[in-house]
């Protein structure tokens, strides 16, 4: 018996073959349906997926034959690995020298026939081989060839798609827990920073109480400035945080909503608003999701109907219809709407328009992007339709 050599690239070929960390696992009806399909074209009672470790030869799939592994050197497979341009041929084992007095010739398996085709990686290198194995003496014609070829890139294919799938839900797994790093950095952060931002604030009016009468106007506008300043990183602050609170309210339970019911106690939290009228048109009386969710996005889409509001009289309409799959809502106002190049910016973390609310104040770029994050993260779209002077329309679903 000829032992097999090594490949001319084993240690990369080694290396390749364990980055798709398929070894030792269970068997798959995808393979052994490639299996099945080669033993009947080719006429054969064994055909067998093999991939060929540093010791042995482990067998992904093995029809008509009941084996899991072999020693490597015993291995006809590993034979044909190192011509990984041919489908490796051996007709009749018994009096081939490299083969004669193989335990797997001479012992219960008494094979006899072999053909193998190299599995061959995108990196070039053979991993194994799909091979047909026979207890007597065989011919393959040039058609079976063809087609035992044609299985073997199949082989490759899944085998591809298997380490593909894997590679992606290992790089997701880490992306979402660097995502979770950093929404917990964002919120400790934040958090952290609200005590000396209210102690700034806090020293800031006793010092005028106590000092005032000794400060010029000068002075008083200074102290004004960091009243003014540490307000709106307060104002900041509280948007990262309610940002990275986001993800805790997704986890919530759907509830059976009443949306009169909704819309009246929405309703209630802008009662300051005077000039608001507020209208609910829907013929579905009542929805199932997760509440907070939606109260998050009505409300923060409300407020900022009011707050950029250019007309004496606020009107906002909430309309709510529904698909086989989701909820979709709208919320159209009365205001200057959105000019057509902005329309996407909006929902970007931190893009700020330029354009002061109604009380002088400008935004901080976080409302509408947590709005987006939450309606995104619930299976849902948002997109805003707008023309100047003619209001503006949010769009947005949440998934039944």
């Amino acid at each position: 018996m000829i032992k097999p050599a090594d490949h001319k690239n084993e240690k990369e070929r080694l290396e390749d073959l364990q980055s798709y960390s398929i070894l030792d696992t269970l068997s798959e009806t995808d393979y052994d349906d490639i299996t099945a399909i080669a033993a009947e074209i080719c006429g054969t009672e064994i055909s067998l997926i093999s991939l060929i470790d540093d010791k042995r030869q482990w067998l992904k799939s093995a029809h008509g034959i009941d084996l899991k592994e072999t020693p490597r050197e015993n291995a006809f497979c590993a034979h044909a690995i190192n011509d990984q341009e041919n489908v490796f041929i051996v007709q009749d084992a018994r009096s081939d020298e490299r083969f004669h007095d193989n335990p797997l010739v001479t012992g219960e398996t008494s094979l006899v026939f072999y053909a193998g085709v190299p599995l061959v990686s995108d990196n070039g290198l053979p991993l194994g081989a799909l091979c047909v194995i026979d207890k007597k003496p065989k011919l393959l014609s040039q058609t079976q060839v063809k087609s035992l070829k044609a299985l073997g890139r199949q082989v490759m294919h899944i085998l591809n798609l298997r380490k593909t799938k894997s590679t992606l839900e290992k790089t997701l797994e880490n992306l979402e827990e660097k995502n979770l790093e950093l929404e917990r950095f964002a919120f400790l952060a934040a958090h952290d920073l609200k005590s000396p931002l209210n102690n700034i604030n806090g020293l800031s009016q006793l010092f005028l109480d106590v000092y005032g009468s000794e400060i010029d106007e000068e002075g008083k506008e200074m102290i004004s400035l960091i009243t003014s300043s540490s307000n709106k990183l307060g104002k900041l602050i509280d948007g990262l945080l309610e940002y990275s609170k986001s993800e805790t309210i997704l986890n919530e339970k759907k509830s059976n909503i009443n949306l009169k019911h909704l819309i009246e106690d929405i309703s209630g939290l802008f009662a300051y608003e005077h000039q608001l009228e507020l209208q609910l048109n829907s013929s579905i009386t009542e929805i199932s999701v997760n509440r907070t969710v939606l109260e998050q996005v009505l409300i923060n889409l409300i407020t900022n109907a009011i707050k950029y509001n250019d007309k004496e009289q606020v009107e906002i309409e909430i309309g709510v219809t529904a698909s086989a799959t989701h909820y979709k809502f709208y919320v159209q106002d009365n205001g200057p709407g959105i000019a057509l190049e902005n329309q996407n910016k909006i929902f970007e973390m931190f893009e700020v328009l330029g354009n002061k609310d109604k009380f002088g104040k400008k935004g901080n770029g976080i409302g509408l992007a947590t709005v987006k994050k939450v309606v995104e993260h619930s299976g849902g779209r948002i997109k805003v339709t707008s023309e100047p002077k003619k209001g503006a329309r949010f769009i947005f679903t949440l998934k039944k």
